[in-house]
């Protein structure tokens, strides 16, 4: 007798990015409820399950869905508003004032038009911090899309929280309204080490411990960052954090461009993981983390897209294709950064950052249903001889068919099921128009 599930998905291959990186011909996926019961060749899974829900795609490639593991998502209001400038000039002159001025209402409709672009570019994990992060989580409730989200917190007043002393009361607040969510984790998130005092990033540190959370940074993100630190306290942003007691397993470490070999080491001894966002750092001159030498050093990394507004998309499939390319020439070497070890670290890679790679980051039964299906039947996809390379090299977000996110479906043959992607359009066209006055007060 055939054994009912809730969805079953077919496909031309089955990427598991298992252990072996296996690759399935002809592969089927079974899921019941939010898990992954199955994965095997279509012939078998077929046998032996009856699905409530089908998606079967003859051409299809069925993977674990992307884990982007830094985002700003409500900077989508901002995407173009200030461009080819410095990090530090982009900042504090164009973006702080702005954000300054920003409300809930602006940030959850500017996530909920990420998270449409996440959705559709094959995102379904995202590592967001922010501000008025209530907001980011409502959004992200309403998306079915599964999120770590902090707030954001400086040494000086925030458009969110106002005093500081508020914002520790907010980001308890989110601990407790979100705790045991089955989609929403909650992290602690300092800005960086040149908008926050040691005091701040220690207390933050303790918050982290004692709600055994993850503590995420901005770290070493370009020179006049290392130099401002070297200024103020003689040492470099890691060796800073060092000194403070805060480098361990639960700090994930947004950028980590300007960073020595033996700061390399230390952040490996110390089980620190990196949030790789390489275009990004192209588009503000910031330069290129020695990625390749960290994940020989063992350090766990992951890649992010930033946030719109020094990207200016969410789109992981071009930041896998940025990475996979921008080592190859950074270290004259066509083998750096191959294709396989770009997807894993856009997968199981950027789950394990976040500490959720036994739940999620590849396709194997037990772990939760959160995988996506591209169409690989198209001219730039053609013909097909390593579907891997192809993710990297060839691979658009906009080939992404289908979404699942613990075994719910969010997305059907490129139309959204949980947003209503129109009226969000039409919202935040209203909005632009909105930051426009705003600039210019």
């Amino acid at each position: 007798m055939m054994q009912p599930v809730d969805l079953l998905l077919t496909g031309k291959y089955v990427l598991t990015m298992d252990a072996d990186q296996t690759l399935i011909q002809d592969g089927a996926v079974a899921v019941a409820g939010e898990r992954i019961i199955a994965v095997g060749p279509a012939r078998e899974i077929l046998g032996r399950y009856q699905g409530e829900d089908t998606l079967p795609e003859e051409h299809g490639l069925i993977m674990p869905g992307l884990v982007n593991v830094h985002t700003h998502a409500a900077m989508s209001c901002f995407r173009g508003l200030a461009d080819d400038l410095p990090l530090m000039q982009w900042l504090q002159e164009y973006i702080f004032p702005v954000e300054a001025k920003l409300t809930p209402e602006i940030v959850y409709h500017s996530t909920l038009l990420s998270l449409c672009e996440m959705i559709k570019s094959g995102t379904t994990s995202f590592c967001d911090m922010y501000l008025f992060a209530a907001d980011v989580a409502r959004a992200a409730e309403l998306s079915g899309m599964r999120a770590w989200i902090g707030e954001v917190l400086y040494d000086f007043p925030s458009p969110s929280y106002g005093e500081l002393e508020n914002g520790y009361a907010c980001t308890e607040m989110l601990f407790d309204r979100y705790a045991g969510h089955p989609l929403i984790k909650i992290t602690v998130d300092p800005h960086a080490v040149y908008t926050c005092a040691p005091e701040l990033l220690q207390r933050l540190g303790k918050m982290a411990a004692d709600r055994n959370a993850l503590y995420v940074i901005h770290l070493a993100e370009n020179h006049e960052e290392v130099n401002t630190c070297l200024e103020r306290y003689g040492l470099s942003p890691v060796m800073h954090l060092e000194k403070l007691g805060l480098l361990n397993g639960r700090v994930v470490a947004d950028h980590c461009v300007m960073v020595s070999d033996e700061e390399i080491a230390l952040l490996a001894a110390r089980g620190v993981k990196v949030a790789h966002c390489q275009e990004s750092n192209m588009k503000l001159a910031s330069g290129t983390a020695p990625v390749v030498k960290m994940l020989r050093a063992g350090i766990t990394v992951g890649i992010g897209t930033d946030g719109s507004a020094s990207n200016n998309d969410v789109d992981m499939f071009g930041e896998m294709n940025t990475v996979a390319k921008i080592h190859k020439v950074a270290r004259m070497d066509p083998t750096a950064m191959d294709a396989a070890t770009t997807v894993r670290a856009a997968t199981i890679g950027g789950a394990a950052v976040l500490g959720a790679d036994r739940e999620i980051g590849s396709l194997e039964a037990g772990k939760k249903a959160d995988l996506i299906v591209l169409d690989m039947n198209q001219p730039h996809l053609t013909p097909v001889y390593n579907p891997v390379s192809h993710l990297v090299y060839a691979a658009r977000g906009a080939d992404v068919i289908h979404s699942v996110i613990g075994g719910r479906v969010v997305m059907r043959s490129r139309t959204l099921v949980t947003l209503d992607e129109a009226a969000i359009l039409a919202k935040m066209n209203r909005i632009s128009e909105e930051i426009r006055r705003l600039r210019v007060q």
